[in-house]
């Protein structure tokens, strides 16, 4: 028997994950596995199918993919977004762009290019606001201190955690730390 990959856009957390699966199943299919950008189908699909699966998506904030080069795009979200939200392990002796080319089979300077010219930010740019949104979390939940935070998020130190925050919020962080929830963004709008 067939499956069919489906990779789909705006996937960003557990609930995501929760929320599309249990779309896909409403629909009449069945879910061989799923994870953040990624649905794998045990029954092979025609074009009404797609049809009726990407209109269910849309309807929740999810978009199918169809193309390559949004799949690349999204696929490098995922990989940030599990990397800094979820801990996901990369090999300590490798920098994230060796990561990235390694884990999408495609030069850095390409995936560099490619996200650019789509998003309007570097794939640097959208790591900082990723790391931000992280570091607003742990301030919020007051379960770390800065200095722990500056560690878990792999900051060179606390003065440049610091200064970051500062320069994406406007905020210092123990500004921030009392004004908490408010500010904080969904992963899917940065």
């Amino acid at each position: 028997m067939s499956s069919t990959i489906l990779h789909i856009k705006n996937m960003v957390c557990d609930r995501c994950i929760k929320a599309v699966q249990e779309e896909i199943i409403s629909l009449g299919f069945t879910v061989k596995s799923i994870k953040l950008g990624e649905v794998v189908l045990n029954e092979e699909i025609d074009n009404n199918d797609t049809e009726r699966i990407s209109k269910e998506l849309a309807e929740n904030g999810f978009e199918l993919i169809n193309d390559n080069r949004s799949w690349i795009i999204n696929r490098i979200k995922t990989l940030i977004i599990e990397y800094i939200h979820y801990d996901k392990e990369k090999p300590e002796y490798v920098n994230f762009s060796d990561f990235l080319s390694s884990e999408l089979n495609h030069d850095y300077s390409y995936l560099s290019h490619l996200f650019s010219m789509v998003e309007g930010r570097t794939i640097e740019k959208y790591m900082i606001l990723q790391r931000i949104e992280k570091v607003k979390e742990l301030l919020v939940y007051d379960q770390l201190t800065l200095n722990e935070i500056s560690y878990k998020l792999g900051y060179s130190s606390v003065a440049h955690l610091s200064r970051q925050f500062k320069s994406v919020t406007g905020l210092t962080s123990s500004h921030y730390k009392k004004i908490g929830e408010e500010k904080r963004k969904p992963l899917d709008q940065l």
